[in-house]
């Protein structure tokens, strides 16, 4: 909207408040901020579930794959020949056998549940979820034969376990006897400590090497999964279909989608209706600017009358008034990016501020499954939330305008 010299002129005096026009001014303020603290929200809200999604999902795929080919019975044997097709599969980035089986663990007189994986010890160091994590001890001393373990951070408190420490691990499959199945025990050295940052993880997981997974689950040469991972996560079904004549016999193959259905899909009803939710926050901020400028059009439509009859014409009073709200809706934008942003950069902090002054814990991981409150911009998202805010701005400013613009000289004037 291009403005004349004098139509800037006004639309800066209507903006600055002028004698005996300080409420007016106030609850234009009043506007400002009330669309500032919506954009903000908004953009906190909508990146703080953006960020939880791709954690949990860069964590939790990072994990079990974009898709693991499962065999049917529990076991792939001949998983070398299936393992030499599936890294020939066009979008395949890498196929990682592996064994995995929950079971019980002690120490000291505590027992936990644990998740059982064993990988290859050349898997364990590249994959992406457990490198840099090690808080303790190294993942390089797993060795096939050797009796070391990896455990999670949260697993090893609960059991009291400390680095170089050894714990028990039982599988109650064990081996029949004449008098009865006996449990498998095994005692392993606690070679490393790791974060990945997923509560149910730290609280359970324990990595060793393949082979030794292997004799603990009385697996012989067996695997018991094939984890995949594809250079396009949401094709992962259309790059894995020429895979299916070749092993539908043998095993299945499950995509990340259905691992994790309930999780991914309540996630994505939650954005929607906060954004939806929170987008209402915003056109209620606007009916502010909708309420100031009526009372500003009251309050001027005297000078209003005066323009038109020194030659204003009707389309430059609108172009005016809707310029006065829209400046209005852009401050209280930009100043709602600001805030968004800060607080973002500053989020755990400022849970940690909250959770001090009223002594509750704010993000319990068991509940929230991070440890940490994770955030993630989408720029896409954002010039949404803009955009979203400005036309409900310049919709709150038609009414007012076209008052102004229907504003009779005539009449205003006759009796002055």
């Amino acid at each position: 909207m291009i403005l004349s010299r004098y139509e800037r002129m006004v639309a800066k005096r209507y903006l600055a408040p002028g004698k005996g026009e300080g409420f007016i001014f106030l609850v234009a303020a009043i506007s400002l901020v009330a669309v500032a603290l919506g954009v903000a929200a908004l953009i906190i809200v909508m990146s703080v579930m953006n960020g939880f999604r791709a954690e949990l999902f860069d964590k939790i795929v990072g994990l079990n794959g974009h898709a693991v080919v499962q065999g049917y019975g529990g076991r792939i044997s001949d998983w070398r020949d299936m393992l030499a097709d599936i890294r020939k599969t066009p979008g395949v980035v890498s196929a990682t056998p592996l064994i995995e089986q929950p079971l019980l663990a002690t120490n000291n007189g505590r027992v936990e549940a644990v998740l059982v994986r064993g990988m290859q010890v050349k898997d364990i160091l590249i994959n992406d979820t457990l490198a840099g994590k090690t808080i303790a001890g190294s993942l390089e001393k797993l060795r096939p034969g050797a009796e070391k373990i990896g455990v999670g951070s949260r697993l090893a408190i609960n059991l009291g376990a400390r680095l170089g420490d050894r714990i028990t691990i039982i599988n109650p499959q064990g081996r029949p006897t004449p008098f009865g199945t006996v449990p498998r025990e095994i005692s392993y050295e606690i070679a490393a400590i790791f974060e990945v940052g997923v509560y149910d993880y730290d609280k359970a997981f324990v990595v060793m090497p393949l082979e030794n997974a292997q004799t603990l689950m009385l697996a012989g040469d067996d695997v018991g999964i094939i984890e995949l991972k594809t250079n396009d996560p949401e094709n992962v079904n259309e790059i894995l279909a020429p895979l299916l004549p070749k092993i539908g016999a043998k095993a299945s193959i499950v995509d990340w989608r259905r691992l994790n259905a309930s999780l991914f899909e309540t996630l994505a009803v939650e954005r929607v209706v906060m954004f939806v939710v929170l987008s209402i926050i915003v056109l209620v901020a606007v009916f502010n600017i909708l309420s100031s400028l009526i009372m500003l059009v009251r309050a001027k439509t005297r000078d209003i009358a005066i323009l038109r009859t020194m030659g204003a014409s009707r389309q430059s009073l609108l172009r005016i008034f809707i310029t006065v709200g829209v400046l209005i809706g852009t401050a209280g934008i930009m100043f709602g990016l600001i805030l968004g942003f800060v607080f973002l950069y500053f989020r755990q902090a400022v849970v940690n501020f909250v959770q001090l002054i009223t002594g509750q814990n704010l993000w319990d991981p068991s509940i929230r499954f991070l440890t940490e409150l994770p955030s993630r911009t989408d720029p896409f998202e954002v010039a949404a939330i803009i955009l979203l805010a400005l036309l409900f701005s310049f919709l709150a400013t038609l009414y007012p305008a076209f008052k102004a613009a229907s504003t009779d000289p005539v009449q205003v004037l006759r009796y002055e």
